[in-house]
């Protein structure tokens, strides 16, 4: 179940806690209902006690009765009687000091000291989200500024680029520079909280024009000082307060009064200090404020002159004198400072200026957030437990309640079983869960305030950046902050003692002050260093990689396939038939970019593996995907209804257990896609296509084939499964040193330099790389040192990635077409003799694929239209048995020292020649921790 820390946020943090406050008052309110009726029962079993205890001396005045009759037996069942109300005077009056002692006195002190605690959380958080929200708009109004001046720069830089230089022209005259007062915004009016009740302003406005049109208003002359207008005696304002506000006590109402003093509307004239008396020989004066608000005229005495106070406030305060000063400050109309300075180089100048206050602005907000949530997140676990705690207190009043009126008197035993009843029915954790079911505003989503640099550079910020933008700075298809953080966890995972340690570094909850301290150290767009994580423990290392993914603009699988996801596991095929399931998301995350795709696989290859190697049981699996589920994918706004969605859990756990399946099939994709960009890229120069016309089609079909796959409705083949000997290869224990345990290799070649990377803006596209396969150290150390072997060369812009594609593709064709016995023998279909002789006239070529996420079908007056060619290759491709293997990746060696991947991913070496393909993936080694 989540707690305050995981559902009380939104994106301004007021709205979530304004939420949770409110709540919190409502508990405040019931303590108040829960005392009272306490009370009133002591008071009440009090006076039951006394007049029981009249009853005794009552009937002794009574002369000549029982006390003549020693010896009668009716005397004795008088006394009996008598001495029954006696003790029955006892058990109340016992009763009424019981419930006061262990229900009203204790409670009482409990509750006042609990409205302390949540008044304090209160002001505190408002505090911090206010300084917040204006340190927000600050760098709002700097970032408009930074922006203005590149753009008056690069005005400036082409006036001068295409301004006629004419010698004998005149200079120009400098002009006069004006001084210009700018009124300051009016700041929107907050509610004001006057005696116990919160006001609003149009409430404030009423209430102050009908003070001043009720309460009697005169002069108040003070030796020395003078005479002031507008003044009310103390004693005057009370009665009003009385009267009128509903105020019980005049101590309530001089807590009004001390209010209206506090928010300026009135103050003391002729004493010192600002305390408001219910007195009438101290005068209040009613202040300009107070007028304004009320919205009446004030009242001025004729012929009366003003001037600033020397040395106060209200002169240094005044907005005029303030903005006159601070431009006659920046004012040099001589220009001493830079006699020989250019507008130009003025220009660069204030741009550079305005830049580093944007920049320092930004990096303070970003400080402010950082402590906000690290303050909210510990309010909130404080809120949290002080909720648990009201509740679990009412469940003690109410016990404490029940016995001591059950110890006293059995004759209530029947209203004690019903009290002791209620006091079973209060479950604090029920309702604590009842309040996050129905009142939870959010999980916790950070939103990064990035710098937006104006060149669209992010090399200077790691967290909050786009996965892809990142990526590319880093010259890696895996952003950099990911792998390493994989690799230090991989290396670190022997130094802890047991299996359970190692799994509880996932499920362990980090401070978030502790990851934020991680964080800034790492936030600077660099690599880290390894030095960095030294210094703090394992737990906090995930936490940081747990924070990133969080603070991505969008998660891991994007929020655009939200909606299909949702789509796969509401239909009644996708919850039960894994079989159906798995194709459709293979397809569905087909559509993501490949950069996420590689992190996802990246991260997945990590976590199944510590299942693997530590032998996780079920329980532990689900926690980890629960932990995971929002790092890996959220929906885009979230709302009552995603919150309650198993759709990412779902999907992580499908991703534990079919992750060969699926990212084979992935990588299956890619190389096929990418084969298919490459001819495309060498027959002729394509652009993207921005033609939407037939979008809402193309979607709609989409999304019915998908629907069709999941229900098995579709004709056409699925894709090959991958090998069963990877899902069934597996093995409990293996030997070998720490440094084979967990290591991942994700290290990607050095891409060419910038001069061979420039774009050009007009000539034809290069080819985008769409494969997922990664190359190791090894590949690229003799890429290094021997330059003609080029094929370990894979970057887009290089050429010989478009060879590579190439070789492999025939040497991939190569392999099916000698070996079609072999090929019709694993797949167990036939082959195809007009498939085999189209294959022969194209020359070992490879139709080009669409994009993975799309249908190649169009539309004609609302019908599907599939063209020749298309069913032709969809013919090829349903009769056409699926290839075998290549011997490099038949070839597996065996021992402890190199023994093969557990996910049977594929590593193959080129035998020496540049027209040979080279293809590499990430090495894992599955070898079990020495206990």
């Amino acid at each position: 179940m989540p707690g305050f820390a995981e559902s009380f946020w939104s994106s301004d943090y007021a709205a979530g806690l304004g939420v949770l406050f409110g709540k919190l008052q409502q508990g405040v309110v019931e303590n108040r209902q829960i005392l009272t009726i306490a009370r009133m029962r002591a008071e009440a079993e009090e006076i039951y006690g006394q007049r029981l205890s009249e009853i005794a001396p009552a009937v002794d005045k009574v002369q000549g009765g029982f006390v003549r009759d020693d010896g009668a037996s009716v005397r004795k069942a008088y006394e009996g009687v008598r001495t029954e109300m006696e003790d029955a005077s006892k058990n109340h009056k016992k009763i009424a000091q019981n419930i006061r002692d262990l229900v009203v006195n204790p409670f009482s002190r409990w509750c006042d000291a609990h409205d302390t605690r949540i008044q304090d959380s209160y002001d505190e958080l408002q505090g911090r989200i206010k300084s917040h929200d204006k340190q927000s708009e600050a760098v709002k109004k700097l970032r408009s500024n930074y922006f203005n001046k590149c753009r008056l720069v690069e005005d400036i830089e082409e006036e001068n680029k295409l301004a006629f230089q004419d010698h004998e022209s005149p200079k120009q005259l400098q002009n006069i520079p004006e001084i210009k007062v700018e009124q300051e915004p009016a700041e929107e009016e907050e509610p004001l909280e006057i005696g116990d009740q919160i006001y609003s302003p149009d409430q404030v406005k009423k209430i102050l024009s009908h003070m001043i049109g009720i309460i009697k208003m005169g002069e108040t002359k003070v030796p020395i000082l003078g005479t002031y207008q507008n003044t009310s005696a103390g004693s005057d304002i009370v009665e009003y307060i009385q009267q009128h506000m509903g105020s019980t006590s005049v101590s309530y109402a001089e807590r009004i009064g001390q209010d209206l003093v506090t928010h300026g509307f009135l103050r003391l004239v002729g004493n010192v200090g600002n305390t408001f008396a219910n007195s009438s020989k101290m005068s209040y004066q009613w202040r300009p404020k107070a007028f304004e608000t009320a919205g009446v005229p004030e009242k001025k005495a004729v012929a009366r002159t003003f001037s600033i106070p020397v040395g106060g406030s209200d002169g240094d305060n005044s907005p005029v004198v303030g903005a006159v000063t601070d431009y006659l400050a920046k004012w040099d109309v001589l220009n001493t400072s830079r006699p020989n300075e250019t507008p130009a180089e003025r220009m660069r100048r204030e741009a550079r200026e305005s830049d580093e206050k944007y920049k320092a602005s930004v990096q303070k907000l970003d400080e402010m957030r950082c402590e906000l949530e690290e303050a909210i997140h510990l309010h909130l676990k404080f809120l949290e437990r002080c909720e648990l705690d009201r509740l679990k207190a009412i469940k003690t009043v109410i016990l404490d309640f029940s016995g001591t009126i059950s110890n006293v008197i059995p004759s209530l035993q029947a209203t004690v079983d019903n009290m002791m009843l209620y006091q079973e029915t209060v479950q604090p954790l029920g309702d604590l869960r009842y309040l996050l079911e129905n009142y939870r505003t959010g999980s916790f989503t950070p939103k990064v305030v990035v710098y937006e640099n104006y060149y669209n550079k992010v090399d200077e910020q790691t967290f909050g950046v786009d996965l892809e933008a990142r990526a590319r700075a880093d010259r890696k298809r895996v952003p950099v902050i990911i792998t390493t953080l994989l690799t230090y966890l991989d290396h670190h995972y022997p130094d802890l003692e047991g299996d359970e340690a190692r799994r509880g570094v996932w499920l362990h909850e980090v401070p978030l002050a502790q990851t934020h301290k991680l964080r800034a150290r790492v936030n600077n767009g660099k690599a880290p260093a390894l030095e960095t994580f030294a210094e703090f423990d394992i737990p906090t290392v995930a936490s940081l990689l747990k924070l990133y993914l969080l603070e991505l603009p969008d998660s891991l699988v994007s929020s655009h396939v939200y909606e299909i996801i949702r789509t796969i596991y509401t239909t009644p095929t996708g919850e039960g038939d894994d079989a159906a399931r798995v194709p459709v998301l293979q397809q569905t995350l087909s559509q993501l970019r490949l950069t996420n795709i590689a992190s996802l696989d990246a991260c997945m290859n990590h976590f199944t593996r510590l299942i693997d190697l530590t032998s996780a049981d079920e329980e532990y699996i689900a926690k980890l995907a629960t932990i995971l589920a929002p790092c890996v994918l959220r929906p885009r706004s979230e709302t009552s209804l995603t919150m309650e969605e198993k759709h990412a859990y779902r999907l992580v756990r499908d991703l534990f257990t079919h992750k060969d399946s699926i990212f084979n099939e992935l990588k299956r994709l890619s190389t096929m896609n990418s084969a298919g960009t490459i001819k495309g890229a060498q027959n002729r120069p394509r652009a993207i296509s921005t033609d939407e016309s037939n979008r809402k089609a193309h979607m709609e079909e989409r999304n019915r084939l998908l629907l069709e796959k999941a229900t098995g409705s579709r004709s056409r083949a699925t894709s090959p499964a991958p090998s069963p000997r990877a899902a069934s290869h597996r093995r409990d224990r293996s030997v070998g040193g720490p440094e084979t345990r967990f290591p991942i290799s994700t290290n990607l070649q050095s891409p060419p330099a910038s001069g061979e990377r420039k774009r050009t803006s007009f000539g034809p596209v290069l080819p985008k790389r769409t494969s997922l396969e990664v190359p190791d150290e090894s590949d690229k150390a003799s890429s290094n040192n021997n330059n003609s072997n080029s094929s370990s060369l894979n970057h887009p812009a290089d050429g010989n990635f478009i060879q590579n594609g190439i070789s492999s593709i025939i040497t991939s064709n190569n392999t099916m077409t000698s070996s079609p016995t072999t090929t019709a023998a694993t797949s167990g279909t036939p082959t195809d003799p007009q498939v085999a002789k189209i294959v022969s006239e194209q020359g070992h070529t490879v139709e080009k694929r669409n994009s993975l996420g799309r249908s190649g079908a169009r539309f004609s007056s609302g019908r599907r239209v599939t063209p020749a060619a298309a069913a032709a290759a969809a013919a090829a491709r349903a009769g056409t048995a699926t290839p075998p293997p290549s011997s490099a990746q038949q070839h597996r060696h065996s021992g402890s020292a190199g023994s093969a991947s557990e996910h049977g991913q594929e590593n193959v070496r080129p035998s020496g020649g540049a027209g040979h393909a080279q293809q590499h993936s990430v090495t894992l080694v599955d070898r079990p921790m020495d206990y």
